[in-house]
């Protein structure tokens, strides 16, 4: 029977892991690797490192501290941020990486999810999707965190996605992401109930009740925490407890 699963989000700049809200005013809250190793230890499924960093410099180092942490770790690694072509895919799981999360790259030029897929497998892809409601209350696609409207509708493109190769797709509330007020569900299940691949929720998470409700009401597969975690408002253990007593099947 399948479980469900826990991810511990990782937003690196340079060789630090920092946090914000809505995708700013961003604070330093620790070293990626002692953090990864810590959160897989109290018992977190696997680990997305998330580079929110513009330099090509600043990427090089994050490959050397996946590399430094894929030796430590033993759940999944996932990496993002920055990916633009299938050759950066390959220098991105040659350093450790199970899978490789791309964005901004896929709304420039979709074929890549497949030049993905075709060398590396769909297992390999995740299909990263920030979305905003607008002032219509349609859910619309954003890019370069959350700085670029692309005028795509959410739902819509996650299909797309999936067509192109995704294997797996890791969907952000930029309304929610550190407001700790919980996911946005209604996105979140929209998106679900219309791809036939996993799909992890973000963005919101602010009690151990509402990584529950994102897989029981929203039907997500995994969902994705990290500020509650960083700041120590809660663990990975209680969190898991929490899913377990809401009925969820997890490792």
């Amino acid at each position: 029977m399948l479980t469900n699963r826990l991810i511990v989000c990782l937003d690196v700049q340079g060789d630090r892991v920092v946090k914000g809200v809505q995708f700013v005013g961003l604070r330093d809250v620790g070293d990626p690797v002692a953090l990864a190793t810590r959160y897989e230890a109290e018992g977190a499924d696997e680990i997305v490192f998330l580079d929110i960093s513009a330099s090509a410099e600043a990427r090089a180092t994050l490959l050397d501290v996946a590399r430094r942490t894929a030796e430590r770790l033993f759940v999944p690694l996932t990496i993002g941020g920055g990916v633009r072509t299938a050759d950066d895919v390959a220098r991105t799981l040659r350093a450790g990486a199970d899978k490789v999360s791309l964005n901004s790259a896929a709304v420039a030029r979709p074929e890549v999810l497949g030049e993905c897929a075709d060398r590396f497998g769909a297992q390999c892809v995740v299909a990263s999707i920030d979305a905003k409601r607008d002032a219509e209350g349609t859910w619309k696609v954003w890019t370069h965190g959350g700085r670029t409207e692309t005028g795509l509708e959410a739902v819509a493109w996650a299909q797309e996605c999936v067509a192109r190769g995704a294997g797996e797709l890791l969907l952000t509330s930029i309304d929610r992401d550190g407001a700790r007020t919980g996911y946005d569900l209604p996105l979140t299940r929209a998106v679900a109930d219309a791809v036939p691949v996993p799909v992890i929720a973000s963005g919101g998470a602010g009690a151990p009740s509402h990584v529950a409700d994102a897989i029981t009401e929203a039907r997500a597969d995994a969902a994705l925490v990290a500020g509650i975690l960083h700041d120590g408002l809660v663990t990975v253990t209680e969190l898991k407890d929490a899913m377990r007593a809401a009925g969820v099947r997890v490792r």
